[in-house]
């Protein structure tokens, strides 16, 4: 099973090398108004299709007057895309017999031979005959007409498919945001759903510890009360965080393994074995207390003589490896399995890191139990 797409937690949550960000950015607001009239890639390409046909018309038909040439084609061309992009817009709505494609193309051929016109017409010096009855320039306004009347339509429609292809895409791809933030909210609740499973079953295994205690009348019951309720609060506000640091982790393995060892101290020792480098590594919260108390519950506390947990963290490049060794009953015994805390830790795992962390749980010789714990060495805010 491999995680969403966004899986990668940042330091605020689910998310990672944010997907649903990459979407959104690409995801730009389409242009509208002036902005689209004038839009910079539109008036690019029309600048240089116009001064190129300007030039091999002018080269053709004209040895003399090329600039001309060019110029009036320039200004038919940038005449042709206004109109395209006005009818693109306005009117807001037209009748449902007459598709907006097809009145934009309309228009832009019949503005050719309107352009052409009034371009010579207003190039005409206010001496000279008009141009109609000066046969070179009759021919190019002519030539201009015909070659616009014949281009400007397909070039509009040209520009109409790839219109239509960048909406699909742009359509496209607010679907697949869309699916990704689903994605991202259903393995959110999932998350959360699991956190809150592991909360009560978390609270309620140490509390019936401290049922034993004031049962057995032993005089440690007070003492054990109160730093149970110094641990819990500071472990409860971090039961429905998303992530947390391997060294509040450990604070919180350390305070409760002081609190076991307070309950059964001729039959529990612990050590803690921890690589400074790793204290700043994210993990989900309650996953190193879910890996001890399994060792204490299962392991240490149905064994007549007890045994030690021994706990190793340590950096290996871009890894963080966890071990969890104790010297109890081992998996064998007494019925011993995953149970539910462990059960939930790895589908926690498989929500926030995916393929990437890695929980397994082996028999040690002569007894007890290796939970290894392999994540991604990642800080909180990455």
């Amino acid at each position: 099973m491999k995680p969403y797409p966004s899986a990668q937690l940042p330091g605020d949550g689910l998310g990672g090398i944010d997907y649903a960000e990459g979407m959104q950015k690409k995801l730009k607001p389409a242009p509208k108004g002036i902005a689209l009239l004038l839009n910079w890639r539109r008036v690019s390409f029309v600048l240089i299709v116009s001064l190129s046909l300007g030039l091999l018309m002018g080269l053709t038909f004209w040895q003399s007057g090329v600039m001309s040439i060019v110029v009036r084609t320039v200004g038919i061309a940038f005449v042709a895309m206004l109109v395209f992009g006005l009818f693109e817009q306005w009117p807001r709505r037209l009748p449902s017999w007459l598709a907006r494609w097809v009145l934009q193309v309309l228009a832009v051929g019949l503005a050719m031979p309107v352009t052409t016109f009034c371009i010579y017409l207003a190039s005409t010096p206010a001496d000279a005959p008009p141009f109609w009855q000066v046969q070179d320039r009759l021919g190019g306004f002519m030539i201009l007409t015909v070659l616009g009347v014949l281009l400007a339509p397909w070039a509009a429609l040209g520009a109409l498919v790839r219109q239509k292809d960048a909406i699909a895409r742009h359509q496209a791809l607010a679907f697949e945001l869309e699916r990704s933030e689903l994605e991202r909210q259903a393995t959110d609740a999932r998350l959360h759903l699991l956190q809150a499973q592991v909360a009560p079953h978390f609270l309620f295994n140490t509390l019936a510890n401290v049922q034993a205690l004031v049962e057995s009348g032993s005089p440690k019951a007070p003492s054990v009360l109160r730093s149970l309720i110094a641990y819990l609060r500071a472990a409860v506000p971090r039961l429905h965080e998303p992530v947390t640091t391997l060294g509040l982790e450990l604070d919180l393995v350390r305070a409760y393994l002081d609190l076991m060892r307070m309950r059964m101290p001729d039959r529990l020792q612990f050590a803690l074995h921890v690589d400074s480098t790793t204290t700043g590594l994210r993990c989900p919260p309650m996953t190193l207390l879910t890996l001890v108390e399994n060792a204490v519950r299962h392991g240490i506390d149905p064994s007549e003589e007890g045994g030690r947990i021994d706990i190793f963290v340590e950096r290996t490049g871009e890894r963080c490896l966890v071990r969890v060794s104790d010297t109890g009953i081992g998996l064998g015994k007494a019925g011993r399995g995953l149970g539910t805390g462990l059960s939930t830790l790895r589908e926690r795992l498989q929500l926030v890191f995916g393929d990437e962390a890695e929980l397994r749980i082996s028999e040690q010789q002569p007894r007890g139990v290796r939970a290894e714990l392999d994540l991604p060495a990642r800080g909180i805010s990455a």
